[in-house]
């Protein structure tokens, strides 16, 4: 990949596109922010509310994957392509249906998702130690965290569906939220 010519040119015109967009930028922040926090206040509710929009991304998908699939019905992997959309519609018309089992389903896929990740993690940093000189010792450390929070998901179920979706999901939109406050408060200081 080449890099423009005007390097320079381009980053100043970013930082005065963020910089006059920095009020939009800040009440984002603050915005996802407070839904972070309402989220681990409330994780039940949020799981939820998590569980029903991805029925939704789903549910909308499969119709939309249909539709193009019969459009274009002569085009090769026809039948894949049905499978696909008919599988994403069905799973949203499920997830929709029956919301908590819902729930309950994707926080054991999110448990065991971090379980994996954390042994890849451990497993890519021991391989990599001497690349990573004083670095893969971190990426241990996330890997045992990754680790620790599937334990803690998955010794917990089904208790872990109340609550492990809508923490996650609330500190995901924490941290969003506080990186673009940074940035929007770094931008209107620039």
């Amino acid at each position: 990949m080449t890099l423009p010519h005007d390097i320079h040119g381009l980053q100043s015109r970013l930082s005065t596109a963020v910089r006059g967009h920095s009020k939009a930028f800040l009440f984002e922040g603050i915005l996802l922010v407070i839904l972070g926090l309402a989220a681990m206040i409330v994780p039940p509710l949020a799981s939820v509310a998590v569980t029903i929009f991805l029925a939704w991304m789903f549910l909308i998908s499969g119709v939309a994957g249909l539709v193009a699939t019969f459009w274009a019905r002569q085009m090769p992997g026809f039948w894949w392509s049905l499978i696909s959309a008919a599988l994403a519609l069905v799973s949203g018309l499920v997830l929709l249906a029956r919301p908590i089992q819902g729930t309950l389903t994707l926080t054991i896929v999110v448990g065991v998702y971090f379980l994996a990740e954390g042994v890849a993690t451990i497993m890519y940093a021991l391989e990599h130690r001497r690349e990573q000189a004083g670095r893969w010792s971190w990426m241990v450390g996330a890997g045992i965290l990754d680790i620790v929070i599937a334990g803690l998901i998955i010794s917990d179920l089904p208790g872990s569906a109340l609550w492990a979706i809508g923490v996650l999901v609330g500190i995901n939109l924490v941290f969003g939220g506080a990186s673009l406050i940074g940035m929007a408060l770094a931008a209107r200081n620039s």
